[in-house]
């Protein structure tokens, strides 16, 4: 009996390789030439088991894999050429020149040639350590394989703002703490005499404290912990710390926009790209996005996974775009009206939710007056913390307003993203100006009416605020203190009940949930979260150490729940939006962070009876005392760089630096063009050839 011959998928021979040529066609098939592609030709580098193009994905066996594995393993243990490496052409171009630099300094018989060899590989070598010891790598490529490349920005931008504070801790630990200690160790709350005209200043708490009241004073800044390393007040007047403690505020804060800079303009260039259509095409995406270097299942599931984001966030836009082309203009003017109203109704929400924080701040300072409040604790610490209540909860009511006016201005989907966070980011941004404005009102004396020339006379109010920097401290202390409390129990009151209830419920109801990872949002409140540390640093300098705890917190809980209760979005957006837009937003944080910072250096006066700087006329006052004390050169030379003489010249070579810069700018960008338009003609050239050859190849074949 004849055995049945086994089917085979037409487009494929029995040994896995294209067919062979069919007689009634004469030269190369086009199976045959796709075989000679270079795609075809890394097949051996995708790893053990991978099948050829077209393949039919089976799920291998592990013997088969093993077998797959023992076949592979003499020829990728052989030495290869650089030409027949997977390595992208940058990897090439650099090995290519470390190569050439090696036989100059092998052929070379110089000692500092040598030097310098050793010196390029132990760099190289050091650059590879570090980045093995990269963070969260591995976890960071399974985000974004398997929710996209929107929400791994936000973890990426979590780790560079963890980055940022373990600095800033690390800074303000040695410029203040550590001249502490070695100058003498901190002094005793002042104890001033009666005739002090500034009152009297002693925040340690007197007689025996329950435990109530201690967890209290944790929870508001206040007890024990106002007369502790974390506040201003602590720190002794030493002239020396005094500068140092100012000189930190400085390099945090210049250290963080260089940082912050250095990101952002990595991500212009890929937002320039993909706004100019170069990396965002399908053609790129299908022929170029693969890493034929990859090996392991896994690793393979998770780049499909990327590239599937990243068509789909394509055709989305691509086609509000087509829609948008074709509208006309009784449809555009519907459109322009719409906008209109919505932004007119986000105006006066954003106007509704000022005003409520400043009637807060305001409500708090009086409720704090009355006796019953002062006897109760729980209702003391209740009104302490009534401003940060209403601020969170204004950031938790209004941002999904904004997310359900976004859909409706017909914008892509990055636009409205990029919408969504301008909106949200003004709402927090200014709510905590807002905040601060009502605290300086306090401060100067301006709400104190027949009283203020009163508490005017040690240029502030000394009688309800007699260290006015520590309470500012204490503020920003709990605002980031309630931000980690509510964003712990909205993920374990809110989120992980929902998901056990929802997923013991067939059908739709189940489906409630598993919820979207909403990106604007969380990377608003990292955002929001940074400033406020900013803001804070200078009145508690602790406070980025603590905010280093909370976001390591942060991320191990956000990923627990991104992975437990989340699934991928249905509507995703494009990676570059968020190199290049979250950290410009970061960047007008941490400008606005330094208004009230400069504000409170330059212009209101020092408590008189707390801090490092109580002894000065401003706090900006101890630098020039601070360089009186140098040599004579050393101050000429200093003078000099803030004269007239100085700056001068510097604008206008900066000025000239700027003209040269965007007038080659220019020309590169006119050859960019012309470079653009010759590849255009190109692909034509190459389409109509292609056109005529299978026109030629048919007609042979007919005949």
């Amino acid at each position: 009996m004849e055995e049945t011959p086994a089917w085979e998928p037409e487009g494929w021979g029995s040994s896995g390789r294209w067919p062979a040529p069919r007689g009634a066609r004469a030269g190369p098939s086009l199976s045959s030439v796709l075989n000679e592609l270079p795609s075809a030709a890394t097949l051996r580098y995708r790893g053990p088991g991978v099948l050829p193009w077209g393949a039919l994905e089976e799920e291998a066996d592990g013997e088969g894999s093993t077998q797959a594995f023992e076949g592979a393993a003499p020829e990728l243990q052989e030495p290869l050429p650089p030409r027949e490496l997977p390595w992208p052409m940058q990897a090439r171009r650099a090995r290519r020149q470390s190569h050439a630099r090696d036989q100059m300094a092998q052929g070379s018989s110089s000692r500092v040639a040598n030097w310098a060899l050793l010196l390029r590989r132990s760099k190289e070598k050091m650059q590879e350590g570090l980045h093995t010891l990269e963070p969260w790598a591995w976890v960071l490529k399974k985000i974004g394989g398997q929710f996209g490349a929107g929400t791994k920005s936000y973890f990426l931008l979590l780790r560079f703002l963890l980055f940022l504070n373990v600095l800033a801790s690390v800074l303000k630990a040695c410029m203040t703490l550590l001249p502490t200690w070695l100058d003498g160790g901190p002094m005793d709350p002042p104890d001033p005499g009666p005739s002090s005209p500034c009152g009297s200043y002693d925040p340690r708490p007197q007689g025996l404290i329950t435990f109530p009241s201690q967890l209290f004073n944790l929870l508001s800044g206040e007890g024990f912990l106002e007369w502790s390393p974390l506040f201003y007040g602590f720190y002794p007047p030493r002239w020396r710390l005094a500068v140092t403690y100012l000189c930190s505020t400085f390099t945090v804060g210049l250290l963080s926009l260089l940082l912050i800079l250095r990101r952002s303009v990595s991500g212009l260039k890929q937002t320039l790209l993909a706004e100019a259509g170069v990396l965002t095409s399908y053609s790129h995406r299908v022929f170029s996005a693969w890493d034929f270097g990859l090996r392991g299942e896994a690793h393979v599931r998770l780049r499909q996974r990327l590239i599937r984001f990243e068509l789909q966030v394509e055709l989305e836009e691509a086609d509000v775009r087509r829609r948008a082309a074709v509208r006309t203009l009784g449809q555009q003017v519907r459109v322009w009206s719409v906008r209109s109203l919505l932004n007119l109704l986000v105006a006066a929400l954003l106007g509704a939710a000022f005003y409520g924080i400043y009637w807060a701040t305001g409500t708090t300072r009086k409720l704090q007056d009355l006796p019953l409040v002062k006897e109760t604790a729980l209702l003391k610490l209740g009104v302490d913390y009534l401003p940060s209540i209403f601020i969170s909860g204004v950031n938790l009511v209004l941002p999904p307003v904004f997310k359900l006016l976004a859909p409706l201005e017909g914008f892509t989907r990055s636009h409205q993203i990029v919408l969504i966070l301008l909106r949200t980011m003004f709402l927090r941004l200014a709510s905590l100006l807002v905040l601060l404005s009502s605290l300086w009102s306090q401060i100067t004396c301006r709400d104190e009416g027949a009283e203020a020339e009163a508490c005017k006379a040690c240029g502030y109010n000394y009688k309800k605020l007699p260290c006015w920097e520590t309470r500012l401290g204490q503020e920003m202390y709990k605002l980031l203190l309630f931000d980690l409390l509510a964003e712990v129990a909205v993920t374990l009151l809110v989120q992980f009940p929902r998901k056990l209830l929802c997923g013991l419920c067939p059908g739709a109801l189940g489906r409630l949930g598993t919820q979207e990872f909403q990106v604007p949002d969380e990377v608003l409140g990292l955002i929001y979260a940074q400033t406020v540390v900013w803001v804070g640093s200078f009145f508690c300098p602790l406070l980025p150490l603590l905010n280093t705890v909370k976001f390591l917190l942060l991320f191990y809980l956000k990923k627990l729940t991104l992975f437990s209760t989340c699934s991928p979005a249905s509507r995703t957006f494009r990676a570059s939006t968020a190199n290049f837009f979250f950290p410009m937003v970061l960047l007008l944080g941490l400008a606005i962070s330094a208004v009230p910072v400069l504000y409170s250096i330059f212009l209101i006066p020092p408590s008189k009876l707390c801090g490092p700087f109580r002894e000065q006329p401003s706090i900006w006052a101890q630098i020039p005392e601070s360089i009186s004390r140098l040599p004579q050169m050393a101050q000429n030379f200093l003078f000099f760089l803030g004269t007239q003489a100085f700056a001068v010249p510097l604008l206008l070579i900066s000025s000239i630096l700027m003209a040269y810069t965007l007038a080659l700018a220019n020309s590169y960008g006119r050859l960019i063009s012309e470079l653009k338009r010759q590849i255009e003609t190109e692909a034509q050239n190459k389409v109509f050839l292609a056109q005529r050859a299978v026109a030629l190849s048919s007609a042979r074949g007919a005949l």
